[in-house]
Order: structure tokens, then sequence, then C-alpha cells
């Protein structure tokens, strides 16, 4: 299930007697919780009938026999039971004559009327290392039929809900400065929260936000830093360009990761010249092909890049960038003056 789903079925009024939240997004999950102690729980029972445990305290046979008691002080009871990763066996095979297993699929077999339950497990992601936890995981729970997953949100999941709560706090931020702000927190919903609501109180309302005022206010500005030396390096600007790493090198950034950065622009601007691309909807077409995300305001400074360079000055960029990375491998390098020759070398 989705939190769409769940949401759904919320409104509705309608609800499991065990869940099993997974996954590490923490936004929609936050809301969900919220939508269903508030539709759940009517206002005068949440004191008493919302409680919270944790498994590194208490034993899923705990949380169990706490369901299935009924209480004398409210007639309805929300359990969120947080570390659901923590009933697990640290090591070998989960069998279902584990205790809490065995007590948990009789309870969801005869759940207690007006009772539910959460697990949750955010600690997990579905893929990588820790897919196999996860299987883990979703095998101890078995017994429970009702499982959200709460996944990462998609650059454009994460682009819309930034343009609705940028709308919803009365912030003017243009789209192309909102695309850097998405970008440079990685699409991460809780933060860009955050920083939409920093970046509304900073303006009061008054004025469109600048790139400046991401810059001053989000943690990782510094790496929008980087997007724009990137940009100005792609459309030829050096003096733009020096000043950006003037900036970098005065707020101690790692040079090494404006040399990524850097490659990946010429990279995809190699394969626009190779393939004939010449709108930025057409490089995030070719992209999506290759199962690579690129944004609209990155797909337009590749584009930028391809228009400044030639082929054979885009192959020239990339292979003086393969020297940079190496002589950034030295030991001791001095980063700024490599990344400055490098400047100077692309923006003749």
């Amino acid at each position: 299930m989705t939190p769409l789903q769940l949401l759904t079925q919320i409104k509705a009024g309608t609800f499991a007697s065990v869940y099993l939240f997974t996954g590490q997004e923490m936004y929609r999950r936050r809301v969900c919780r919220q939508q269903m102690v508030e539709k759940f729980l009517p206002e005068d029972l949440r004191e008493e009938g919302y409680a919270r445990f944790d498994l590194d305290e208490v034993s899923v046979r705990d949380i169990v026999d706490d369901a299935s008691s009924f209480s004398l002080f409210t007639p309805k009871r929300m359990l969120w039971v947080s570390s659901a990763e923590l009933a697990l066996p640290r090591t070998g095979p989960i069998h279902n004559d584990d205790p809490g297993i065995a007590a948990l699929s009789a309870y969801v077999k005869k759940p207690t009327p007006d009772v539910v339950v959460i697990f949750d497990c955010h600690r997990y992601a579905f893929d990588s290392e820790d897919k196999a936890r996860m299987e883990r995981l979703r095998k101890f729970y078995a017994s429970i039929p009702t499982v959200v997953e709460f996944a990462p949100y998609t650059d454009g999941e994460a682009n819309k809900l930034a343009s609705d709560l940028a709308k919803r706090s009365g912030v003017n931020i243009p789209p192309p400065v909102l695309e850097s702000l998405v970008e440079s927190l990685g699409a991460d919903a809780s933060r860009l929260a955050n920083e939409i609501e920093k970046l509304a109180l900073f303006t009061n309302g008054k004025r469109p936000v600048t790139q400046d005022d991401v810059t001053s206010l989000a943690p990782d500005a510094r790496t929008t830093t980087i997007f724009a030396l990137v940009e100005a390096i792609g459309r030829r600007d050096r003096s733009t360009s020096l000043d950006l790493l003037e900036t970098l090198v005065r707020d101690g950034v790692y040079l090494a990761l404006a040399l990524t950065f850097l490659a990946t622009q010429f990279r995809f601007a190699l394969i626009a010249k190779e393939e004939g691309i010449k709108t930025a909807q057409q490089l995030q077409a070719h992209c999506a092909k290759i199962g690579v995300a690129m944004w609209g305001s990155r797909a337009q400074q590749v584009l930028t890049t391809v228009n400044a360079f030639s082929r054979k000055q885009i192959e020239q960029a990339l292979r003086g960038l393969y020297q940079a990375d190496r002589d950034l491998r030295d030991s001791p390098p001095d980063d700024r003056l490599v990344i400055e020759n490098l400047v100077f070398s692309l923006t003749r």
C-alpha cells in the first residue's frame, strides 16, 4: 500500500487493526500518522488513547498483551510502536515459532475492537544493502496484511511538493530557484518543508525568493554554489566562475565535488552532441530512456554547454577534467590551483 492509498482510507474512516510501516521517507509518514490520530481518536480521547512504544524497551508480546487488554479510561486506542526491526533475531533464520511472531499472528487473527497498532521501521531502504534486511523484516511481520511503503520522493514528486508547500506558505519561489532548492536538498521532502518555511519567514511574502536567499539559508547552499559554478563554466563566463570559486574556497568546500559535477555536465553535453539533441525536453526524454533523472534546469545547463563548446572542445574538456582529477589526488594537492587552472582552460 502507498501512503496516498492509506490517506484515502483514513479519509473514508477505514482502519486496519494492525499496520506495518516501512521505508525511510519521513514527511509522508508524519502526515499519515497525524491524519490517523486525528481521524481515529476524537480530541478528548487522544491524551489517554494514543500511546508510543519502542521495541528497544519492550517486546512484541508486551505490545500484543497491551493491545489485547481493554482500557478503563478510553474506548478507542492507537499504539505506535517504533524500531520494529529490533524484534528480529540478530542472526540466523526467522522461524514461525518465534514467540513474537506467534503472539502477533494470533492477535492479527482476532484483534481487539477499536484498537489500532502500527509497527514502524524507518531504518531500512528498499534497495542496495538494505534489501535483504527488508525481506527479513517482512518475513517476521508476515502476519500483518496491511503494509505501507514509504518510498523516497521522485524528483518530479519533490518538485510538485515544493511548489505546493510554497503556495501554502505564501512565498513566491521562481521555478528555476525552486528546482535548485529541490536538487540541492536531494529531493528530501522533510528538509524541503523546513527550508521553504524558513524562506517564507525570511522574505515575509513581500518579494520573490532569490538564489542568494537559498544559498544563505539552505544547509546545503554550498552545493548550490557548485551548481552555479558549473553553469558559469558551461557558458564560458570566466569572471563569474572565478568569483564563485573564491566563494567555495572561502567556505571550505571540498573542491573535488565541483569537479564531479563538472565532469557530469560535460559527459551529458557530449551525449547530446552525439545524439543530435537540440532541446532540453529532448535531453530529458533521452535521459529517461537510459534510466537517468534529469531536471529541466539541469538539462538547460547542459544545452548551454552544448551550444558554447564544439564536440572537439568538449572532448578536450573531459580530458582536462580527467587530468584535474589526477592532480587532486597528488600529495599534498593544491586544490584551488588545480580548479583555477581548469577554469581558465575551460573558459578560453
